[in-house]
């Protein structure tokens, strides 16, 4: 026999059944139209149920989408009071296997691994990077990986964005798995990044204090929102270039594109950030396509084992240090010489 479970407002739930002798899974979602929902019902079901609105109105247009027990179109306008039904097929589970990608490594022992990860990897397997991936490298290397959450985040205790280089932990272990997110839920593991603004802050430091979620307009794209999880990211300003200034940013959580949101929603979007609004003057700011400035340069926290304190260290690669030249120059460092190092970022 088949089971059915279901729920109202944002809660999830897994409807079972047969069809044909093949199992079909499926997650159900209801949710209840407010007074003040004056919205077409593709874009209705993308911003409750955190689609895209093409997805949106797939979904409307295979009738998998109810409202009050009827089908109707996706420019229809869901009334006040009518319960609007969700039910989106789950994809079959993918097999995520691994691939011979040479990454770095700066440290390793039977607990954890760091790498230093290279812009244009992404982190982990998902819709349209289902290989080349950060996790189908580690697997590719042999050896265990914690098997917490999903399978296509095997080890992922935290991730950069794909055109974000820097420092990454990855738990080998279950029980490291669980000590690391603990340590960066406490706020005990240090996280900072380099990254080029256009334009110059008011001040040589600052704190922005501002909840993240998703963009109500674009679901691709995170967003300042009232009601979103709460991002405090701490700013401080290395040096000032005509075009811009290089800061050190430090995370107390980690929202998605925190920092990128954050300094775009004051005005000093990254260099380079096409999404949110940075993307221009790639000459001026001596940067290849689609690359941001943001560096995740410095990692440290301890052992989840030993408690030994680790403390990673990570320059700018080529790409960041030739568009720093650029931008400085005449101020440009000597060649060879630690940038960062140079300007205090770990001080």
């Amino acid at each position: 026999m088949g089971r059915r479970a279901f729920f109202l407002g944002r809660r999830r739930c897994t409807r079972f059944g047969h069809t044909g002798g093949e199992l079909v899974l499926s997650d159900v979602r209801e949710f209840s139209v407010e007074a003040d929902s004056d919205v077409r019902l593709d874009l209705f079901v993308a911003q409750r149920a955190e689609l895209s609105r093409t997805q949106a109105a797939t979904l409307i247009a295979q009738g998998h989408v109810l409202v009050s027990g009827r089908r109707e179109k996706a420019s229809y306008r869901p009334e006040a009071g009518e319960l609007v039904k969700v039910q989106i097929p789950r994809s079959e589970k993918r097999i995520i296997s691994g691939e011979d990608i040479p990454i770095t490594v700066v440290y390793e022992d039977d607990s954890l691994l760091v790498v230093d990860k290279p812009a244009g990897m992404v982190v982990h397997p998902a819709p349209g990077n289902w290989s080349g991936t950060l996790v189908n490298a580690l697997l590719g290397r042999g050896g265990s990986l914690s098997s917490e959450g999903e399978p296509e985040r095997a080890g992922m205790v935290h991730r950069l964005d794909k055109e974000t280089s820097g420092l990454l932990v990855v738990a080998k272990t279950d029980r490291a798995h669980r000590l690391l997110s603990s340590a960066i839920a406490a706020r005990r593991v240090t996280r900072r990044y380099a990254v080029m603004i256009w334009g110059h802050l008011r001040s040589d430091s600052l704190t922005i204090d501002k909840p993240i979620a998703r963009d109500p307009r674009d679901r691709k794209r995170m967003a300042i929102v009232i009601k979103g999880r709460p991002a405090k990211t701490d700013v401080t300003r290395l040096a000032r270039f005509d075009a811009g200034d290089l800061l050190r940013a430090h995370l107390h959580s980690g929202r998605t594109h925190q920092i990128r949101v954050h300094l775009a929603s004051i005005g000093h979007p990254v260099m380079g950030d096409d999404v949110y609004g940075g993307g221009g003057g790639r000459r001026v700011a001596g940067l290849p396509p689609k690359r941001h400035f943001l560096h995740a340069a410095w990692l440290a926290f301890n052992h989840p084992v030993t408690a030994e304190p680790l403390d990673f260290r990570s320059p700018l690669p080529e790409d960041l240090r030739r568009s720093l030249d650029v931008i400085a120059g005449e101020h440009a460092l000597p060649a060879g010489k630690d940038a960062l190092a140079a300007l205090r970022f770990y001080e």
